[in-house]
């Protein structure tokens, strides 16, 4: 009887590797027991052959895991690194972190352990019963409705214990994104006082979590009260009916009781394992849900392909374009018509809300268009796979962004450009002084988010970066609000000089940077108010520009 659960489980647990494994090994290894278990072979060669059932028997099963594991979470990863913005948007960063942390931790240790554990116990519940009832036959009489009681017992608990598993999860996510955010505000919270509001916060968002863990630990107890139960009736019924039944040989009544016994503890197991599974799939459930998350347009397009030097002139062309953030929310941009001819410099302003940094974004299609083309030369850039246009496009942040890792990396990721190269585009950001001051130089260890840095220094990283790339469209998103105005105008000057034959886009609430455009482009709520030179808008004394030159003392 040894040999039958081992059997079993090897059998069920194969079912999931047989498109990974060879059939006939499969078939050799599910059968060798059964063809020589009770032939005439030695003692040792039943040994070995119990060893490597065995041996088989958890190996599978953790290949079988770390297989899933391992495909759900690159699944997942590819899926969150290419969803819109409107996703991050939607949901909290510790929502994310607990899918790759907590739910990916279930995946990888509990529920392969969950599996492997439920289909033992299942064989071993099996096997007691089939004893049992081969030697007090009366005994099966009893068995259909203990069954039926312990199904819906289970079927209970199941269903209660998975809602509260996820009712956990959902009240856990709050915990990673206040705790992200109290780490990240440190230097706010000490400065304002309020660490007690925090800490207030904390154990608010733990007890709440706490709430939805205590009755699922209370409906687990529940559950083993009902199960002990049916485990002290199978032993009740294997001795009444051993005594009952007229059963003469002591030896088998022995066997029956003492295998009854043992089934208490292993039914409880098998409910309980059973239940972590259907609980812990939960996370899988979660993970899924993020992995069928609706992505970005795809990063390559075969047949879509572009030159190697495309934009060679850089012209753009807007032709009644609109924009939303995403389905159901108002147009952002309303039909907007322009052009920019190759090498022109356009500045682009307008009151808070007017459109600028949605038509930036709409250039990378971070937001994709509702109706209406760009083209840069001549190109509907809805055409091209994503890589294609981003990596021509050149832009300069209102908020710098740094990675941790060395200086050279920030500047040069891809480890395309000579030192020779990165020192001049240093120098020509007004950071080479800087950066020989450094006892690493350019292998400077820059911090998570370059917390090491200024802003105007990160800013000035940027741009260095942005001078490194240097494509024929470059986009400056308010690049130079972190740096003093001395320093304003050295970036200023390294622009028209390093891109004067780019054409340039800046986006600016400091009217003195756009002066000396080619033109500016006045938004007002989505729509185009103005767009002609500057000197010409300002002559117009009833212009939206001459007014906000007013304002800012230039006219």
């Amino acid at each position: 009887m040894e040999i039958v659960p081992g059997i079993l489980k090897i059998m069920m647990i194969s079912i999931f590797l047989l498109n990974k494994l060879d059939p006939r090994t499969v078939v050799l290894t599910l059968f060798a027991p059964l063809t020589n278990a009770y032939s005439n072979i030695d003692y040792e060669r039943n040994v070995i052959l119990s060893a490597f059932v065995s041996y088989f028997s958890d190996l599978l099963p953790t290949l079988g895991g770390l297989y899933a594991a391992t495909n759900i979470h690159k699944a997942l990863l590819r899926t969150i690194l290419h969803v819109p913005l409107s996703f991050l948007d939607r949901n909290p960063t510790g929502r994310i972190l607990s899918r790759f942390s907590v739910d990916v931790e279930i995946l990888d240790n509990d529920l392969p352990d969950d599996l492997l554990a439920s289909f033992e116990c299942l064989c071993e519940v099996l096997a007691t019963i089939v004893v049992i009832s081969i030697s007090t036959p009366i005994f099966i009489a009893v068995v259909v409705p203990i069954a039926i009681f312990y199904y819906f017992a289970q079927r209970f608990y199941v269903a209660t214990s998975r809602q509260l598993m996820r009712l956990e999860s959902v009240s856990r996510s709050p915990i990673y994104s206040h705790f992200g955010e109290t780490v990240t505000g440190t230097p706010s919270i000490r400065a304002y006082g309020v660490q007690e509001r925090f800490i207030d916060e904390s154990d608010a968002k733990v007890d709440a979590n706490q709430v939805c863990k205590y009755p699922s630990i209370i409906a687990n107890r529940w559950l083993a009260v009902r199960l002990e139960m049916v485990g002290n009736c199978i032993i009740l019924f294997a001795a009444l009916f051993a005594v009952l039944g007229g059963q003469t040989n002591p030896g088998l009544v022995g066997l029956s009781v003492s295998y009854a016994l043992q089934v208490t503890q292993t039914l409880n197991w098998l409910v309980r394992m059973t239940s972590d599974i259907e609980t812990n799939i939960v996370a899988v459930e979660r993970i899924k849900e993020y992995s069928e998350t609706k992505q970005e347009a795809a990063w390559e397009l075969e047949n879509s392909k572009v030159g190697p030097n495309w934009p060679e002139n850089g012209t753009v062309e807007f032709r009644g374009f609109k924009v939303r953030y995403r389905e159901g929310l108002d147009l952002v941009l309303k039909g907007i018509t322009f052009t920019v001819t190759g090498g022109e410099k356009v500045g682009i302003v307008g009151r808070t809300g007017a459109g600028k940094s949605s038509l930036t974004l709409s250039l990378f299609r971070i937001i994709e268009a509702a109706e209406g083309q760009i083209l840069i030369d001549g190109v509907d850039i809805s055409a091209l796979g994503l890589h294609a246009l981003r990596s021509r496009l050149t832009i300069i942040p209102q908020d710098p962004v740094l990675f941790s890792g060395s200086l050279r990396i920030n500047l040069d990721p891809f480890n395309t450009c000579s030192d020779e190269e990165l020192w001049r585009a240093l120098e020509h950001a007004h950071l080479k002084s800087f950066v020989k001051g450094l006892t690493a130089g350019l292998n400077h260890e820059i911090t998570e988010g370059g917390e090491n840095l200024s802003v105007g220094q990160r800013q000035l990283v940027c741009l260095a970066r942005a001078l490194l790339r240097k494509t024929q469209v470059l986009i400056l998103d308010e690049a130079t609000a972190a740096v003093d105005l001395e320093t304003d105008d050295l970036i200023q000057k390294t622009i028209r000089t390093e891109f004067k034959d780019c054409t340039v886009l800046t986006i600016a609430h400091r009217l003195n940077t756009i002066m000396d455009s080619d033109k500016v482009l006045v938004l007002d709520k989505g729509e185009i108010a103005e767009f002609d030179a500057p000197t010409l808008l300002l002559q117009n004394k009833r212009s939206a520009f001459y007014s906000m030159a007013k304002d800012a003392g230039l006219a």
